[in-house]
């Protein structure tokens, strides 16, 4: 299989996602006024659910729901074991080892330079970041890796089917074992119902009207491409208002920064390397191989972020976590490309599984 040319976007998106971390800070310290306002403008009254952060994910996550034919899953028992693979990781393993490694580094490793209080609010941020499988960008990893484009939905739709059962009990479970704060269900709720249900109910609906007045090919080859520049104008904007919001938490705790985005490291690698490593043990193809990784390896930043924000405000220690996720998201799923990419023979001789 020839090497898949990058576009312009995918070949600099470190540079520009990074020139959007930096815009983002920048602009919070230069008119603070404009974004405390942006800051406080919630959905309904008391809801903690950021507006303009929830339009720009809306924008972003719709297109890409538009993309999920539900129907292709009733194709995975052809091939069940990489979804498996996957499934375990995302279910099993990431958000108990992120919360293991959480609790040890905040409670023990860097307890000289984080107090009590915020080693509660890291660990609940950084659960609920490894609590949300990727599902947007998912669709660029495996773009990047050459993966099967049929499986990889087959993936993002079951996980996005399971996150709405799974994310809720798991995140209060979690957060209120290893750390001493309380999970507000009502508000959890609220969040997996903006940043879930409603993108994958609006995108399914309109995906089936479209598909039944103007076909399947037109949707897929001419509409779909044209929401590409809005998908990624509103993810660009997105990282914008996060660091804007954050802007004071990042410049005023630089080292906390560092220090949260240690034990994510860790099991962003640990994850990644465990599900390639059980698809190469099963022989999984190389296609499926290697996108299961990246969701193993990657997290929906969009909603853990919003989680973070409606549960605990925009400029809690919580937050701050989620955002210092999506400060190495990038890099960190780049190289985990790059490492699959240089891997691909290893599965050469693998039979389909």
């Amino acid at each position: 299989m020839a090497t898949k040319r990058l576009s312009f976007f995918e070949r600099y998106l470190t540079l520009w996602v990074a020139l959007c971390m930096v815009a983002g800070v920048l602009i919070g310290q230069a008119v603070p006024g404009v974004v405390s306002s942006l800051r406080g403008a919630e959905v309904g009254q008391g809801s903690h659910i950021n507006l303009p952060i929830a339009v720009l994910i809306w924008l972003m996550i719709v297109p890409m729901m538009m993309k999920v034919e539900f129907a292709s899953i009733r194709d995975v028992g052809k091939r069940p074991v990489g979804l498996l693979i996957t499934l375990f990781v995302n279910w099993v393993v990431k958000p108990f080892s992120m919360a293991f490694f959480a609790w040890v580094f905040f409670r023990y490793v860097f307890a000289a330079w984080i107090s009590p209080a915020e080693a509660d609010q890291y660990i609940a941020g950084t659960i609920i970041l490894a609590a949300a499988p990727c599902t947007a960008m998912v669709f660029v990893w495996s773009y990047l890796t050459d993966g099967d484009p049929a499986y990889t939905l087959v993936q993002v739709a079951v996980n996005d089917l399971i996150m709405l059962v799974l994310f809720v009990p798991i995140v209060g479970l979690l957060v209120s074992g290893a750390s001493s704060l309380t999970v507000p269900f009502d508000v959890l709720l609220y969040s997996v119902a903006m940043f879930i249900v409603i993108p994958l109910l609006v995108g399914a609906g309109l995906r089936l009207w479209l598909v039944r007045r103007y076909g399947l090919r037109w949707m897929e080859e001419q509409f779909l491409p044209r929401l590409a520049p809005l998908t990624i104008a509103a993810l660009l904007l997105t990282l914008v208002c996060i660091f804007a919001f954050q802007s004071q938490n990042i410049l005023g705790k630089t080292v906390h920064v560092v220090l949260i985005a240690v034990p994510i490291l860790l099991q962003v690698y640990m994850n990644s390397s465990l599900a390639y490593g059980l698809m190469h043990r099963w022989r999984v193809p190389y296609a499926i191989a290697a996108p299961g990784a990246l969701i193993g390896a990657s997290n929906f930043f969009e909603l853990a972020v919003a989680t973070a924000i409606a549960l605990f405000g925009p400029e809690s220690g919580a937050a701050l976590a989620t955002v210092v996720g999506v400060l190495v998201e990038v890099p960190v799923m780049l190289s985990v490309c790059s490492v699959c990419n240089k891997t691909r023979h290893w599965f050469n001789q693998e039979v389909g599984a």
